[in-house]
C-alpha cells in the first residue's frame, strides 16, 4: 500500500506539469495569434470598436502607461510583455 502511494504522487505531478506545460504553450499561440490579428487589423484599417481600448490608449498618451498596461491585463488576461507590447502598439497607432 505505502509503494503504490509513493508512486502515485510522482505520476500525479508529473501529470500536472506536462497538463501545465501545455496550457501555457497555447496561451503564448493565442497571444501570438492575437498580436498577428492586431496588426492584419490595423494594416486594413479596421476600427477600434472597444471603448475599452480607447481608454486605456488615452491612459498610455497622457503619459500613464503603468495604468494602461494593468488595464490593458484586466480587459485581455494577457501576461505583462503582451500587455506591454499592445500597450506600445496603440500608442504608436495614434
Amino acid at each position: 500500500m505505502d509503494m503504490a502511494i509513493l508512486l502515485v504522487f510522482p505520476l500525479l505531478g508529473l501529470l500536472g506539469w506536462s497538463i501545465e506545460n501545455r496550457i501555457d504553450r497555447l496561451n503564448r499561440k493565442i497571444a501570438r495569434l492575437e498580436r498577428k490579428i492586431d496588426l492584419i487589423v490595423e494594416h486594413l484599417g479596421v476600427p477600434d470598436e472597444e471603448p475599452e481600448l480607447t481608454r486605456i490608449t488615452e491612459l498610455a498618451c497622457n503619459g500613464e502607461k503603468i495604468k494602461a498596461i494593468k488595464a490593458y491585463r484586466e480587459l485581455t488576461g494577457e501576461g505583462l510583455k503582451e500587455s506591454k507590447d499592445a500597450v506600445e502598439r496603440l500608442v504608436t497607432r495614434t
